[in-house]
């Protein structure tokens, strides 16, 4: 047996197994091109994919009425003030004098020697309130706060720690004046009705005195004691607008004019500017061109994908491909059809000057568009984003899914949310007794706490803002976001939860004070909002109205005013917003993964085939070189036999015929 092939017969047996090898691996170059081919398809397809996805991308702040908000504000002198405007601002123009800004109360201490000077430990109780010809009225809207002091917390500077770690609506800072250290107290918020009364529960026994935790009290009622003193006033923002005096608490004013928000910036008392509302066509414009411009890149990606070039008889890697074909025509049918329950009195794209081209892009009229941006009379918000026009003011739109279908809603309310409430059975006593009628239970909305009252004698009004303050300071309810309102009526009480519907109560269930200020209260647990959309009894959860049949997924909100007939809805998903479900359908649903999955499975068959094809042709190979190394062998055997017979033959004797 040769070890070489071809040594004994002198063929190039490697030479030619690899040439007969070749032709035999032509099916194998046929499954490479067939899976290059799938492989480019499968690209085709992941950057259709990626396409959709920006596009769809780009539709997300369409969706959005905002977007389309044609409002925008102005500030002649913007080194006074920054504005800013919503949808619901009037245009026009107004004259603006800004007289002062609003601050906040800053209080201070006495002289210590240093931070680690030792104050004192026990309870500060921050409230606040109105300072007004000698008395303290609560601000009902700012719940009380308890800072614990303890006794390792004791100094200048532990006080201040604590008070700052407490985030009880003050803030506490140590500033050295020259002759010693003082504490310095502020209210973190502006306005007048957010001056600090900080009352003192003195570990000493002594809560008055100037000593102890008592040197931090302050109370500038008559009668009140102030051991902190105040260096600067709480004061409401002052400014006129149209000739208007406006007082506020603060200086970002977002009532003053529907609609518009003030930063006031700087006072100047004297100087007027001019504040101008007006709509803001360019942003909706702009926001349309982007529409066409982002539709268009993903048409001309779909184009590139799939055409077909006559003159060269090329084709694309997808041309003619079904899913292709059933993309295109979901993504023209959704921009093609009439929206014509929208509500905003435009129902095709070619009314805003946006239409199809021949090949398939979008073309925008931006003089047209312009025409009707301009038109008050027209929404352009409904012909994208899915809006809800509702006839009754006191109905609004909230939001819809995917499921609500497109239509005019008919309304009809049989009953309106209510709130959970207490209310008392007789007048509350005006006088509060430390441990003797100042405490109540009470569980608001299924949450139960206990509160403590502060001694003292009140009036009505303010004994309703004492109990309004300790509840809704108290932090069980605060931290699950629970609060309540408590007002007065010839002296009886009424506590109101202020969350809507079945799940909205008010219990009062004990506490010394029970008694004396609510006698047998009145429970009474609130009611969820029902009703009929079309006919279809709804959801009611507090004051939202959601709908079932062809209105699920519709929210509404209902605020107020009577029971019966409330008018109707005009309803519909807009362009973007049927867009966006098209291509979540065609991302989520399937359309294009099932595609790249068929691919894969082609490219795993062709895998598939070509290790089957691989381990047959290793078996050819063998074979045919079994064949040559037999033939070489038997003619380098002929070729032995051969060299013998020519050396026997030359060893014969020659015969002379001479």
């Amino acid at each position: 047996m040769l070890s070489t092939p071809g040594i004994g017969s002198g063929l190039d047996v490697n030479g030619i197994v690899s040439q007969l090898m070749s032709i035999e691996r032509r099916p194998l170059l046929a499954l490479d091109n067939k899976e290059a081919r799938q492989q480019t398809q499968l690209t085709a397809f992941g950057t259709l994919k990626g396409a959709l996805s920006s596009f769809q991308s780009s539709l997300a702040s369409l969706t959005s009425p905002a977007k389309f908000s044609a409002i925008s504000a102005a500030i002649s002198d913007t080194s006074l003030a920054s504005v800013s405007a919503s949808s619901s601002a009037v245009t026009g123009n107004y004259d603006v004098e800004i007289q002062s800004l609003a601050q906040s109360q800053k209080l201070k201490s006495a002289n210590f020697a240093s931070t680690s000077t030792a104050i004192g430990s026990g309870t500060l109780t921050i409230q606040f309130g109105t300072y007004s010809g000698g008395t303290f009225t609560l601000n009902p809207d700012k719940a009380a706060q308890a800072i614990t002091i303890s006794p390792t917390d004791s100094s200048l500077a532990g006080i201040r720690d604590a008070i700052n770690k407490a985030d009880a609506g003050i803030s506490a800072s140590v500033v050295n004046d020259g002759s010693g250290d003082r504490l310095v107290i502020a209210s973190k918020d502006t306005g007048l009705s957010n001056a600090l009364k900080i009352t003192v529960t003195d570990d000493d026994g002594n809560n008055t005195d100037n000593s102890g935790l008592s040197q931090l009290a302050y109370d500038a009622s008559i009668g009140g004691t102030s051991n902190l003193t105040e260096t600067v006033a709480a004061s409401n923002a002052e400014m006129v607008i149209d000739g208007i005096p406006i007082s506020k608490a603060s200086n970002t004013i977002t009532d003053a004019i529907e609609g518009v928000t003030f930063n006031l910036l700087k006072a100047e008392i004297g100087t007027t500017t001019t504040l101008s509302i007006n709509r803001n066509t360019a942003g909706i414009e702009k926001a349309v061109s982007n529409f066409v411009n982002s539709y268009n890149e993903l048409n001309q990606t779909i184009t590139d994908l799939s055409k077909y070039n006559a003159e060269t008889k090329q084709a694309s890697i997808l041309t003619g491909d079904f899913t292709v074909r059933a993309l295109q025509n979901q993504l023209r049918n959704a921009l093609s059809e009439p929206l014509k329950t929208a509500g905003g009195g435009l129902s095709i794209l070619a009314e805003i000057g946006v239409s199809f081209q021949e090949d398939g892009s979008l073309k925008l009229d931006s003089s047209k568009l312009s025409n009707v941006v301009n038109d008050v009379n027209k929404d352009i918000s409904t012909l994208f984003a899915s809006v809800g026009k509702t006839s009754d003011s006191l109905v609004s739109f909230v939001s819809a899914t995917s499921d609500t279908v497109n239509g005019n809603y008919q309304l009809d309310i049989s009953q309106l949310a209510t709130q959970g409430t207490a209310i008392g059975s007789t007048p509350a006593a005006l006088t509060i007794s430390a441990g003797v009628n100042d405490t109540l239970d009470l569980t608001i909305n299924g949450t139960s706490a206990s509160i403590i009252l502060a001694a003292g004698t009140y009036d009505a009004d303010s004994l309703a803002a004492e109990i309004q303050s300790k509840i809704n300071g108290e932090s069980t309810f605060n931290s699950n976001n629970l609060s309540v309102n408590v007002t007065q009526s010839a002296g009886t009480l009424t506590i109101t939860s202020d969350q809507y519907g079945s799940s909205s109560s008010v219990e009062i269930t004990g506490g010394n004070a029970e008694l004396d200020l609510f006698g047998t209260a009145v429970e009474t647990t609130g009611l969820d909002v029902a009703g009929k959309i079309n006919g279809i009894s709804a959801i009611g959860s507090g004051q939202t109205l959601t709908g079932t049949g062809n209105s699920e997924g519709l929210v509404l909100q209902i605020t107020g005013g009577n029971t019966g007939s409330r008018g109707s809805i005009d309803f519909a998903h807009g362009f973007a917003a049927k867009l966006d479900q098209v291509i979540n359908k065609m991302l989520d649903g399937k359309l294009i993964d099932n595609r790249i999955e068929g691919i894969n499975a082609k490219i795993d068959d062709i895998n598939d085939q070509r290790e089957s094809l691989t381990r047959r042709l290793e078996d050819v190979e063998k074979r045919i070189r079994a064949q040559f190394s037999a033939l070489d062998t038997m003619i380098a055997s002929m070729t032995q036999t051969s060299t013998f017979l020519q050396q026997q033959l030359s060893r014969l004797p020659t015969i002379d015929n001479n």
